[in-house]
């Protein structure tokens, strides 16, 4: 599995949008698609919220990425 730390700036990032961020998709748009194949869990659940706030601590698994949301120091 590869593993990658994401540094949040911010109170939260969409859903969507980390996925584009964190490279896995080339726009929001391929992001929002991604999520609606069912293929993104976030904290081990399934999400289908396009747009749901990550927030720092949460961790968000594609495949066999998982995305580990952490606070920018």
């Amino acid at each position: 599995m590869q593993t990658l730390d994401f540094e949040l700036d911010r109170d939260f990032v969409e859903l969507n949008q980390l996925l584009k961020l964190a490279g896995l998709c080339d726009s929001g748009g391929a992001g929002k698609q991604l999520v609606a194949s069912g293929a993104v869990r976030v904290d081990g659940r399934p999400e289908d919220r396009k747009t749901a706030k990550i927030r720092a601590g949460q961790v968000v698994r594609v495949g066999d990425v998982e995305i580990r949301v952490v606070a920018a120091a």
